[in-house]
């Protein structure tokens, strides 16, 4: 019997997807994200478009280098710029401030612009996930990642892939920068320790876990390329089993991945099948989720579990 896809709900906002709809008037650039764009600002919390992208020639914030923290376990690349949404508890304007000074102050982080009346914190640049919720939470106060993307340009723009143990723990989100390219970022802990081959499966069958989840994934159009589109390369996980990615993939379409699996397997050897699966399901996008509830069980954002980037069992 052949294995169908298989779209599941997840706690970021998992809906089942049939195509992604590209507009032939679309005016963005299949090029990386313009570097003179900063964030005008709309407080309305009942808009449509609660922002929006406008091309302007002000000076972005000077870049200070990060806190060494923060980067140490972070292999850097030079990542296109996207927009990104937290959810911060935030009660008055000291701590928009505290959040603004803080984000100002990391390496590859353009605007900042701040929504107190909403709790909404929107930041345009390269800065790996991973690095901005950590700066996020020294100042003091909670954060959630609710999007991330390219506004009004794609009908699909996210996708997440959690792995939920009970070995392997790990998120992967994959963003759209334009119609050629995406971006990867990754974290994983329960690996041994040494390079781990991982991939893009063709399925989101996982009742056998990794070997029901067919081969790596590549489009028709791909199928003389030397590589499959899917083959994401090797993770190299620390001494603690931790492993982190941060990259690009060209000809990659997100819309394309829903429903599908990502496999780490036990080494660099693909011969084999995976060790861990997880389904890649749809994202939230930018201004898509400005909930304060769990849609599921009613549980307070901030009382939820902090999936975004797990380093240990929870």
């Amino acid at each position: 019997m052949a294995f169908l896809r298989s779209v599941v709900a997840t706690t970021t906002t998992a809906t089942a997807v049939a195509a992604l709809a590209f507009s032939s008037s679309s005016s963005f650039s299949h090029s990386h994200l313009s570097p003179n764009i900063a964030l005008s600002s709309n407080s309305n919390p009942k808009s449509s478009k609660p922002f929006g992208l406008v091309k302007t020639f002000a000076t972005s914030p000077s870049p200070l280098l990060m806190d060494h923290n923060l980067a140490s376990h972070i292999n850097h690349h030079v990542l296109p710029e996207l927009l990104t949404e937290y959810m911060v508890d935030m009660t008055c304007e000291g701590c928009v401030n505290a959040v603004k000074n803080k984000l100002q102050s990391v390496d590859g982080i353009k605007n900042v612009e701040v929504d107190l009346s909403n709790q909404v914190v929107r930041i345009l640049g390269s800065t790996p996930v991973k690095i901005m919720t950590e700066a996020l939470e020294q100042t003091g106060r909670k954060a959630r990642l609710i999007g991330q993307g390219v506004p009004e340009d794609f009908l699909i723009s996210a996708a997440v892939s959690e792995f939920k143990g009970p070995d392997i723990f790990g998120v992967v989100r994959l963003a759209q920068v334009n119609m050629e390219l995406a971006r990867i970022e990754a974290n994983f802990s329960g690996l041994s320790p040494g390079k781990h081959s991982w991939s893009i499966n063709e399925f989101g069958d996982l009742t056998r876990g990794a070997a029901s989840t067919g081969k790596v994934f590549n489009p028709p159009n791909k199928q003389n390329t030397k590589e499959p589109l899917g083959d994401l390369g090797t993770l190299d996980a620390n001494e603690k089993g931790e492993a982190f990615y941060t990259g690009i993939k060209e000809k990659l379409r997100v819309a394309d991945l829903i429903g599908r699996s990502i496999v780490v397997h036990a080494t660099e050897d693909k011969s084999v099948h995976g060790i861990a699966a997880a389904v890649v399901a749809r994202s939230a996008a930018v201004g898509e989720n400005y909930k304060k509830l769990c849609t599921c069980d009613g549980t307070p954002i901030w009382e939820a579990t902090d999936s975004d980037f797990v380093t240990s069992k929870f």
